[in-house]
């Protein structure tokens, strides 16, 4: 331990604690950041002191020196000043440098009031640049169809860098150049669409500023509502309900689901429907699937295939492992093969004039829709996919505030859902829906007892034994594609055995998307949100997807059974080696 003054205040902590670190344990100490991240949860460190927004004054042996408190050592003895006037000027000046090569575009930017250098800007008073010279000009990129990457706008936190790298693994942005050219981007500054990003958006949500930001769809489904010729749908993904509230002033967790229908119906949507009944379809086939290798004993173990970002993961990462995931399309691609075929039949519409729009946590879901295998004839199978963010965004233009709505219902046949179908929301929620549904067709009794707690929880790897009627069901979850790496490694190496793989591109799953509601703080966001999640399928009538009447009345009606030709060809797909 190392005893350190803070402000005339000496606090004890672990000698390999910053200063910063040690700043937080007392009352009343207030040190600004903008590179600093808290990733204690994830086993990495990241003390790269780049902004040096965190100056502090540090006396060591009689001398004093100027120190970024972020990556500083605490060191026996040491006396600092977080507060001085000195300090405070040196933390200006860093602001205003910064801002000498930043875009004024504050008030069109998609983070124009939840931009961290803007409110640092404000904090500091800083209200005029005492600093002018060159200004960096690149090319904006949105070459992906998920994300926009503005490199005028980066300041070099390597935040991005730092989730990329660390805890995603992927490895698509490094520091890019030296001097006023250094930025954060991809080697040789290529285009995203030309690198190994998976668009899982980790990055886009801890961008302190607007230099990554999600492809808004917004004006083409304001566009889309407005056309006589076109009747617009729109789905709403599970994580989605249990986070918006927090755009509007409501506790994490909050289930919205009734007052999110109510505001889609007063945007103007012609039908209101629920991505949890194509969930509640995945695992249909999913499970169908699952049991026919097992019998088989071939293609084990078989991999989730809901989170696009933990696809493209896959493609670019494991290529030698694209035949054992599940051929199902995710939910969201289930949802819009069913209306552009059994749905718009239904109602007599074509299928090019039907508008699907989803509502995601997710900005990876914009660029699967994209995705060529998801259209036939030239018509997607989802047309537009808005983030939570965005959504809030609608409803704020449209000056609606879904916090004051009325509660309302989904709309039929493509409304109904099971609580099996909500837990997809959250990391160990499709693999605890599959094992429900498994486990009544493998054993023919009723399964009394729904709950798989062995596979919930946020912890980034989660291992279970299954016994189902005797026979034991190997289950791993994994959340986080570092996670991800750490299971599909020992499994190439055959140092561990499963039969069943539920992996989340993003830690903690769909909760915590890269289109969901920013996370400021060192909270417990992402624990309400995964209660807001159970409490619902608690709350549900019906708990186990084969259960669900109206996926029952469409296999009847239109897809014959699970797993028939016509399900493969309208729910299922293929992997690619990239």
């Amino acid at each position: 331990m190392a005893k350190i003054t803070i402000n005339d205040t000496t606090v004890e902590v672990f000698k390999d604690a910053t200063i910063l670190e040690a700043a937080k344990e007392l009352d009343g100490v207030y040190i600004p950041t903008l590179c600093h991240m808290n990733l204690e949860s994830f086993n990495v460190e990241h003390h790269v002191g780049s902004c040096r927004v965190c100056m502090v004054d540090v006396e060591m042996g009689g001398r004093s020196k100027m120190m970024p408190a972020c990556c500083t050592p605490v060191q026996d003895g040491m006396v600092v000043k977080t507060n001085t006037p000195e300090v405070i000027q040196a933390r200006r000046i860093v602001l205003e440098l910064l801002l000498s090569d930043h875009p004024f575009d504050c008030l069109t930017c998609p983070k124009n009031l939840d931009c961290e250098l803007q409110a640092l800007a404000r904090e500091f008073g800083v209200d005029h640049l005492s600093y002018k010279g060159e200004m960096s000009k690149y090319p904006v990129d949105t070459t992906s169809m998920a994300i926009k990457r503005d490199l005028d706008k980066c300041i070099m936190c390597r935040r991005c860098e730092t989730v990329c790298n660390e805890i995603q693994t992927v490895g698509a942005l490094s520091g890019y150049g030296r001097g006023f050219k250094a930025v954060v981007a991809p080697a040789e500054m290529k285009n995203l669409d030309k690198t190994n990003c998976v668009m899982c958006g980790q990055c886009v949500n801890v961008c302190p500023t607007g230099a990554l930001t999600g492809i808004s769809f917004n004006k083409k489904v304001w566009a889309a509502l407005s056309d006589p010729n076109k009747k617009v749908v729109v789905q709403v993904a599970p994580a989605v309900r249990v986070a918006i509230g927090e755009e509007f002033g409501l506790e994490p967790g909050t289930d919205m689901t009734g007052r999110l229908v109510s505001g889609l119906k007063k945007i103007g949507f012609d039908a209101v429907f629920d991505t949890n009944f194509s969930a509640d379809l995945t695992i249909m086939e999913e499970a169908t699937e699952m049991l026919e290798r097992f019998k088989k004993n071939e293609n084990l173990p078989i991999l989730t295939s809901c989170c696009p970002g933990w696809v493209n993961f896959l493609e670019f990462q494991f290529p030698d492992l694209v035949n054992i995931p599940s051929t199902c399309k995710s939910p969201q691609q289930m949802f819009g093969a069913i209306a552009k075929t059994y749905y718009a039949d239904k109602i007599g519409v074509k299928p090019e004039n039907l508008v699907v729009v989803s509502v995601m946590p997710c900005q990876a879901k914009k660029y699967e829709a994209g995705r060529p295998e998801f259209a036939h004839d030239g018509v997607r199978d989802v047309d537009y996919v808005l983030t939570t963010r965005e959504l809030a965004r609608m409803f704020n233009e449209a000056g609606i505030d879904i916090s004051k709505m009325q509660e309302d219902n989904f709309d039929n046949p493509l409304g109904e859902s099971t609580g099996a179908a909500v837990i997809f929301g959250v990391t160990g929620g499709v693999c605890e829906a599959a094992l429900r549904t498994a486990y009544e067709w493998v054993t023919n009794k009723e399964l009394k007892d729904v709950n798989f707690t062995a596979v919930r929880g946020l912890d980034g790897i989660k291992e279970a034994s299954i016994d189902i009627d005797g026979t034991e069901v190997k289950v791993a979850v994994s959340s986080g594609l570092g996670n991800a790496r750490k299971l599909l490694e020992k499994i190439q190496s055959g140092e561990c055995q499963y039969h069943v793989i539920e992996i989340m591109a993003c830690p903690g799953g769909c909760i915590n998307g890269g289109g969901q509601p920013f996370i400021h703080a060192e909270t417990d966001i992402l624990e309400q949100r995964m209660k807001g999640i159970y409490a619902i399928d608690i709350g549900k009538e019906i708990r186990k997807s084969h259960e669900n009447p109206y996926i029952q009345k469409l296999y009847k009606e239109f897809l014959g059974k699970p797993g028939s030709e016509k399900a493969h060809h309208l729910l299922h797909t293929e992997y690619y080696k990239k």
